[in-house]
C-alpha cells in the first residue's frame, strides 16, 4: 500500500512536470510592478536578517530547540533556514528513495522546528541538497546519475552525483517540494548545491545525450576544447539548463504553496565559481525575488571589501529593492583552506566580514554548522552586529547608490576569454582595478556590459579591466558613451576576441584608444603572461626628467623634451617604474600620446649583472587618447592592474589611481581625506545621504584572522552632490553623535574624529 501511494505520489509529480515545463520560460512572466504596489510586501521584500544552523544527522538526537528559539531572539532575525531534504529527510518522508537523516528515527525534526519559528513570527526558507544520493538509489534509477564516457558514475565521497537533465531534478525534487509544502507550508525553498556537475567534467548519460543533440544538433564533445564549437555550445547549454531548473522549482513551489512560496537556490560571491557551475549571474538576477548568497568569508587576494563589491555588483542586476542575505560563517573558515566546522572563527574576522557586507547592501544571516557546539565563542558573535542592523536596519535597504566610476564585467568574458585560467586573465586585472579604487576611497559600481547603454549619463568613468570578449553591440554602447562625454580606462586586450574567444584583426575600440593590435597580440600572448611569474622589467616614463633631478651624472642624460601629464604626479624624482611583466609591439595613431615605453627583461643575478641591456623601445606600455566630445580614453598596454593585485606594488596603486582622478576630472562626488585603508559607500535615500567608511586598516588586512582593531581618524570628508546646500545635519550611526557640517560653494564638508571597525553617516 505505501509502494502504491507512493507512486502515485511521484506519478501525479510527472506530469507536474510535464504541465510546468512546457513553453518558453519567459511566458511566466511576474506580475507587474504597479499591481504590486496594490498589496503588502511579500516577506522576501521584509526579512532582512537571517539565522541558519546547519543540521548535522547527529543532530537530531540533541537538537536543543529552546535553547535556539531564544538564540533567534536574541538576534532580531526574521527569518531560518532549516534543513528539510534532498540527500537526507529531517523529516518523515514519503517519497521513494529520500533517505531519512542517520538518526531521524521517527521524529519530525524540520516540522518542530519550522512550527517553532512560525510560533516566533519567522520566516521559514526549507534548505535543500539536491545534487547527489546514496547507492540504494542510485541502483534503482542509475539513468538519472551522471556518468564519464567509460560508463563510470561520476561520485562525491560515497554518493552519486544526480544528473540535471534526468527525471531526479524533473520529477524526484519536485515530489519533495511538494510533500514539504503540503506538510508544512514554508515560505520559500532554498538549495545549497542545485547546480549538478561543475564544468570540469562532462556527463554523458542517455538524458544528455540526446537533449544535447536536440537542442544544437551536436553530439556531446568527448574532451575539453575551446576552439571545439560542440564544446562552445556545451557550455552555453548548460547556463540554459540551470536557467531552466530555476524557472521550473518556481513553478512548483508557486503551484503548491501560492505565488509567494518562492524558490531560490544559492550563489556564490565569486564570479569565478558561478562560472564553473553555469550559473548566470544577470539571468538569474533578473528572476530572483531573493537571492540567497553563499559567500562565507574573505580570502587573502581580495579582503574584506570585497564582501561590499559584491553586494554593489548583484544589486545592479536585481535592483535596489530586493534582498540579499548573505551566509556569513561563525565557524572557522578562511575561504574553504582551512575549514574547522566546529572551530569558532575571530569574532573580529566575522563582524568584518559582516560589516563591510552590509555596507554594499547585503543582508546579515549568521551560519552556524551543527546544532551544539563545544567551542562556544561562536553564540556571542552575532548579537553585536544584528543589534546594530535591526536598529539601522531603515537606513540599509531601499536607497541608491552615489558613484560615478563604473567598473565593466561579463561572464562571457569569464568563460570564454578566461577559460581555464579565469583567476590570472580576469580576476587580477579586476581586483587590480577595484583595489585601487578602495585604495584611493573612490566609491563606484559593477557595472554589467550589456547594461552600458542603459547608464550612458550615470557614469563619468567606464574602466574595461580585460574585456577581451565584447560583441559588436556591446562596442556600440561603450562607444557612445564616450561620444556622450565619458571617459575610458581600458586595460588588457579589450574587445580583441568576438562572443566565442575567436581573435579579430584588431581591438574592437581601437577607433577611441588610438592603438591597433599587432599579429602577435593574441589569446596565448594573454595566456603566458597571465600564468608568468613576475619578470625583472620595467616601464620608462615620457618624457624623461633626470637631467634636473639631484643625484649623480653620467653625461649622457636625454634633453628634456617637454612636460609630463598630469597622470604622471607624484614621480617627478624617476624616469622609471618597476613593471613585471611582459608586452608586445601595437600599432599607434598619431592622435594617441605614448606616457610608459617598455624596458625589456634584464637580469636580477648576480648583482654584478643587473643592468639595462635594451633601456630604450618604443613599445608603448600606457598610452593617452581625447576625444573630440571631450572624453579621455587612457590605455594600459602594461597589465598594471594584474600586477597590482598579485605584487602590491604601490608605485602601481598610485598610477592607477592618477588615471582614475585624471579621466573623472572634478566629477568625484565624495572625498576622503586621512590615514588608513578606508573602504566607502555613498548612497541618497528620500531626502539623506548615507555614507558609509569601513576600516580596513589592521596588521592582518591581507592575511587572516583579524585580532585588533586600529582605530583611525581625523577623516575629512567632503561631497558635492546636486542640491547640497539643504543638508544641515549629520549623526554617526555606530558612535551615536552628531557631527558639524559646512556647506559652501554647494560642497558639504564635515570630520568624523576616528572610526574604529565602521561608521555611518546619515546626512539630512
Amino acid at each position: 500500500m505505501i509502494f502504491e501511494e507512493r507512486r502515485n505520489f511521484i506519478k501525479k509529480l510527472s506530469l507536474l512536470s510535464a504541465t510546468l515545463s512546457t513553453g518558453p520560460y519567459w511566458s511566466y512572466a511576474k506580475e507587474s510592478p504597479a499591481k504590486a504596489l496594490e498589496k503588502e510586501d511579500p516577506w522576501y521584500k521584509t526579512a532582512t536578517r537571517w539565522g541558519q544552523t546547519n543540521i548535522t544527522e547527529i543532530d537530531v538526537d540533541r537538537y536543543d530547540i529552546s535553547w535556539w528559539r531564544a538564540y533567534w531572539k536574541k538576534t532580531k532575525i526574521d527569518g531560518v533556514i532549516v534543513n528539510a531534504g534532498g540527500i537526507v529527510s529531517y523529516y518523515p518522508s514519503k517519497v521513494p528513495f529520500h533517505r531519512p537523516a542517520e538518526f531521524l528515527g521517527g521524529r519530525d525534526l524540520f516540522g518542530e522546528l519550522c512550527e517553532a519559528a512560525h510560533q516566533d513570527g519567522l520566516a521559514v526558507f526549507a534548505r535543500m541538497d539536491s545534487n547527489r544520493a546514496h547507492r540504494e538509489f542510485y541502483e534503482a534509477h542509475p539513468d538519472w546519475f551522471t556518468i564519464d564516457k567509460e560508463g563510470n558514475p561520476y561520485m562525491a565521497g560515497d554518493q552519486y552525483i544526480t544528473c540535471v537533465n534526468g527525471p531526479y531534478y524533473d520529477r524526484h525534487i519536485p515530489a519533495i517540494l511538494e510533500e514539504i509544502i503540503t506538510l508544512y507550508s514554508p515560505e520559500g525553498f532554498t538549495d545549497n548545491r542545485w547546480v549538478g556537475l561543475t564544468r570540469d567534467k562532462i556527463c554523458y548519460c542517455t538524458n544528455c545525450k540526446e537533449k544535447f543533440r536536440e537542442r544544437t544538433g551536436f553530439e556531446l564533445p568527448l574532451q575539453k576544447d575551446w576552439e571545439d564549437k560542440a564544446y562552445q555550445e556545451w557550455i552555453l547549454w548548460n547556463y540554459s539548463r540551470r536557467l531552466e531548473i530555476w524557472d521550473f522549482n518556481n513553478q512548483v513551489t508557486k503551484k503548491f504553496g501560492g505565488p509567494d512560496c518562492i524558490w531560490s537556490g544559492m550563489n556564490s560571491g565569486s564570479l569565478k565559481e558561478q562560472c564553473e557551475t553555469f550559473r548566470d549571474y544577470k539571468e538569474i538576477g533578473a528572476r530572483a525575488d531573493i537571492l540567497m548568497l553563499d559567500y562565507q568569508t574573505r580570502d587573502v587576494k581580495s579582503g574584506f571589501q570585497h564582501n561590499g563589491e559584491v553586494g554593489k555588483l548583484i544589486h545592479g542586476l536585481m535592483g535596489w529593492d530586493k534582498l540579499i542575505p548573505e551566509s556569513m560563517s561563525l565557524y572557522l573558515n578562511f575561504n574553504w583552506r582551512p575549514t574547522f566546522r566546529l572551530s569558532s572563527q575571530p569574532a573580529l574576522e566575522a563582524r568584518s566580514w559582516m560589516y563591510s557586507g552590509i555596507a554594499g547592501g547585503i543582508q546579515p544571516w549568521w551560519h552556524h554548522v551543527s546544532a551544539y557546539h563545544e567551542d562556544r565563542r561562536m553564540y556571542n558573535t552575532a548579537a553585536e552586529v544584528f543589534d546594530w542592523h535591526k536598529e539601522n536596519e531603515s537606513y540599509l535597504i531601499n536607497r541608491q547608490p552615489i558613484a560615478n566610476v563604473g567598473v565593466v564585467w561579463s561572464q562571457r568574458n569569464q568563460d570564454f576569454f578566461g577559460r581555464d585560467h579565469p583567476e590570472t586573465i580576469i580576476e587580477e586585472p579586476w581586483r587590480g582595478c577595484t583595489h585601487a579604487l578602495t585604495r584611493a576611497r573612490i566609491p563606484y559600481l559593477p557595472l554589467h556590459v550589456e547594461q552600458v547603454a542603459d547608464h550612458l549619463e550615470d557614469f563619468s568613468v567606464l574602466i574595461l579591466p580585460n574585456l577581451g570578449i565584447l560583441s559588436e553591440e556591446q562596442a556600440s554602447a561603450i562607444r557612445a558613451f564616450v561620444e556622450n562625454g565619458g571617459s575610458l580606462v581600458v586595460t588588457g586586450l579589450c574587445g580583441l576576441f568576438d562572443e566565442r574567444g575567436k581573435r579579430r584583426e584588431d581591438f574592437l575600440l581601437a577607433d577611441l584608444m588610438g592603438v591597433h593590435a599587432s599579429p602577435k597580440y593574441n589569446y596565448q600572448f594573454e595566456e603566458n603572461r597571465a600564468k608568468a611569474s613576475t619578470k625583472h622589467t620595467y616601464l620608462r616614463l615620457v618624457p624623461e626628467l633626470r637631467r634636473e633631478v639631484d643625484g649623480p651624472n653620467s653625461g649622457d642624460e636625454p634633453e628634456i623634451s617637454g612636460k609630463r601629464h598630469e597622470i604622471l604626479e607624484g614621480f617627478d624624482e624617476t624616469d622609471i617604474l618597476p613593471y613585471g611583466g611582459m608586452l608586445e609591439p601595437v600599432e599607434m595613431e598619431q592622435k594617441a600620446t605614448v606616457l610608459m615605453t617598455f624596458v625589456p627583461e634584464f637580469p636580477i643575478f648576480p648583482p654584478e649583472m643587473a643592468w639595462m641591456r635594451t633601456p630604450v623601445t618604443d613599445i608603448p606600455g600606457l598610452v593617452v587618447n581625447e576625444t573630440p566630445q571631450g572624453g579621455k580614453v587612457v590605455t594600459f598596454l602594461a597589465d598594471i592592474d594584474r600586477r597590482f593585485s598579485r605584487d602590491n606594488i604601490s608605485d602601481h596603486g598610485l598610477l592607477l589611481e592618477n588615471v582614475i582622478k585624471w579621466s573623472a576630472g572634478d566629477t568625484l562626488p565624495v572625498t576622503v581625506e586621512g590615514p588608513g585603508l578606508i573602504e566607502c559607500h555613498l548612497y541618497r535615500q528620500n531626502n539623506l545621504l548615507i555614507l558609509h567608511l569601513i576600516n580596513l586598516t589592521n596588521v592582518a588586512t591581507w592575511r587572516h584572522p583579524v585580532e585588533e582593531r586600529m582605530p583611525i581618524g581625523p577623516i575629512k570628508i567632503k561631497i558635492k552632490v546636486a542640491g547640497m546646500a539643504a543638508f544641515t545635519d549629520a549623526n554617526l550611526k555606530v558612535a551615536n553623535r552628531a557631527v558639524e557640517v559646512n556647506v559652501a560653494n554647494d560642497t558639504l564638508e564635515l570630520v568624523v574624529d576616528s572610526v574604529s571597525s565602521h561608521e555611518m553617516l546619515v546626512i539630512s
